[in-house]
C-alpha cells in the first residue's frame, strides 16, 4: 500500500556516509520533532536525477529553509559511498542530507518502489517528494513514470 498524507513515515533504516564510515540512521528518529523535506530520485548520478532533481534541492536549500524546514533530504536505492561521491560531485554537501536506501527497505516501506529492470537497474524508488512534520507526511509528491515536475524543489516551496 503506498504512503499518503497524514500517514506516519513507517519504520526503517538508511545509511548515511560520514567520516567514520557508514552509520545506519534510524527513520524514526531522523523525522521525530523536525520539519523535514524529503525528495527520492532513482538513482544517483542518472540523467534527471543529476542535471535537474538535485541540483534544484541544492539551488533553492536556502530558500526552503527560510520556509521552515529544518533539513533536505535525499535518498535514492544505492549505498552511501555512491550518494556521499554523488553529493560531493554536486556541491550538496552541508545542504541536501543523502540517505542510502541501498536494500530498497524505505521504498517498498512506503509503497513507491519501481521495476527497472530493463535498464539494468532492478527495483529503485520511484521519483517524488514529501514534506514531513514530526514524522507524519504533509505533503506528497509522486512523479508519472519519466516525468520531473512535482517532486521538484520549485514544486516544494510552492507547497510551504
Amino acid at each position: 500500500m503506498t504512503i499518503k498524507v497524514g500517514d506516519p513515515i513507517p519504520q526503517t533504516n538508511f545509511v548515511k556516509a560520514t567520516p567514520d564510515g557508514p552509520q545506519p540512521i534510524d527513520s524514526e528518529s531522523f523525522f521525530k520533532g523536525r520539519k523535514v523535506a524529503l525528495f527520492s530520485v532513482p538513482g544517483a548520478f542518472t540523467p534527471t536525477c543529476s542535471a535537474r532533481h538535485l541540483p534544484g534541492f541544492v539551488d533553492k536549500a536556502d530558500q526552503i529553509k527560510a520556509k521552515g524546514v529544518d533539513e533536505i533530504a535525499c535518498t535514492a536505492v544505492n549505498d552511501a559511498f555512491v550518494l556521499n561521491a554523488w553529493s560531493e560531485s554536486a556541491g550538496a554537501q552541508g545542504k541536501v542530507t543523502m540517505l542510502a536506501d541501498g536494500n530498497g527497505d524505505f521504498a517498498k516501506a512506503v509503497g513507491l518502489r519501481m521495476d527497472a529492470s530493463k535498464y539494468g537497474m532492478g527495483q529503485r524508488g520511484q521519483r517524488f517528494s514529501m514534506l514531513v512534520d514530526d514524522g507524519i507526511v504533509k505533503e506528497l509528491n509522486v512523479e508519472e513514470p519519466g516525468a520531473f515536475d512535482v517532486s521538484s524543489a520549485d514544486h516544494m516551496i510552492a507547497q510551504l
